[in-house]
C-alpha cells in the first residue's frame, strides 16, 4: 500500500483529468469510479480494475493484488474527487471494448439520440438494466457514459449492461440486420398508443430532453411511438419517458 500527501502527485493529476475530460479518458484508455457502491460493482463484475484510492477511515473490500492501493489524507481526498462531498473511495477502472456485435442476439434494447445530461444517460442506463434490456446505444453526442456524474447515475450497471456508441445509420443497419423494429418515442400522424405496440423484440429510441428524436433517427425508426397524458403536457423528461415505456415493455414479458 502506498499513501500520498501532495496534491500535484501524478496520479492526483491524473484523477482530476479523468473526472473533467472525455479526450483524456479515451487517451489514457480508463474512467473514475468515485464511490464504495461502484467499487463493489466493479469486484463483482470482473470489471478491470486498476487503482483505488480511499482514506483512512474506509474499509475497503478485499482487492486483488495486482491492483494499486493508495491511501489519501481526507483534505487531498476532497481536492481529487468529482464530488462535492467524496465518499471515501476513488477507483480508476480501464475503458472496456466498445465494438460493435455482428448480431443482436436479445429481445430489447434503448437508442439515445442526443440525450446529452449525464444524469439522464445514466439513469436510463440503470433503468434499462432493471427492466432487463439487453443493451443501450448512444448515439448523435449523447453524453458521454464514463463522465463520473453519468457511472454514479448508473449505480453499478454501467458493468452490467452492454452499451455501444455508434452512429444512427450503424444502429438502424444493425436492427434490420437483427430483425428487431426501432420504435421511437415521438408524435407523428400515424404514432401508435405505447400501451399497444409489440414489445416482444424491439429497440425503443429515446430523443433529447429539448428537441425530442432527431429527424435522422425518426427518418430510420419503423414506427412512433406515444406515452398518452394530459393534454396540457408537451413532453416528459427523456429518463422518465425511457422508465415508462421500459416498464411498459417489461410488463408484458
Amino acid at each position: 500500500m502506498e499513501r500520498i500527501t501532495s496534491r500535484t502527485n501524478a496520479l492526483c493529476t491524473h484523477i482530476r483529468k479523468l473526472a473533467s475530460s472525455a479526450a483524456y479518458r479515451r487517451r489514457s484508455g480508463e474512467f473514475l469510479c468515485d464511490s464504495p457502491k461502484l467499487l463493489e460493482e466493479a469486484l463483482l463484475r470482473g470489471a478491470a480494475l486498476r487503482t483505488v484510492v480511499f482514506t483512512e477511515q474506509t474499509a475497503l473490500p478485499e482487492l486483488p493484488g495486482a491492483v494499486r492501493q493508495v491511501e489519501v489524507p481526507s483534505d487531498l481526498m476532497r481536492s481529487i474527487s468529482p464530488m462535492e462531498t467524496p465518499q471515501g473511495v476513488l477507483a480508476i477502472c480501464a475503458l472496456p471494448e466498445q465494438n460493435l456485435p455482428e448480431m443482436l442476439d436479445g429481445r430489447r434494447y434503448v437508442v439515445l439520440d442526443g440525450v446529452q445530461d449525464p444524469g439522464n444517460v445514466g439513469t436510463i442506463l440503470r433503468t434499462a438494466d432493471a427492466f432487463r434490456a439487453d443493451g443501450v446505444f448512444l448515439v448523435n453526442a449523447c453524453a458521454d457514459l464514463y463522465n463520473p456524474k453519468t457511472v454514479r447515475a448508473t449505480m453499478g450497471a454501467v458493468f452490467r449492461c452492454p452499451v455501444w456508441s455508434c452512429q444512427a445509420a450503424e444502429v438502424s443497419a444493425l436492427l434490420k440486420k437483427s430483425g428487431l423494429p426501432l420504435y421511437g418515442a415521438a408524435l407523428l400522424p400515424d404514432t401508435l398508443d405505447a400501451r399497444r405496440a409489440d414489445y416482444s423484440r424491439c429497440a425503443i429510441a429515446i430523443g433529447s430532453e429539448g428537441r425530442g428524436l432527431s429527424a435522422e433517427m425518426l427518418a430510420l425508426c419503423d414506427r412512433t411511438i406515444l406515452i398518452p397524458m394530459h393534454a396540457h403536457c408537451e413532453s416528459l423528461n427523456a429518463a422518465v419517458a425511457a422508465a415508462v415505456l421500459l416498464w411498459e415493455a417489461a410488463r408484458n414479458d
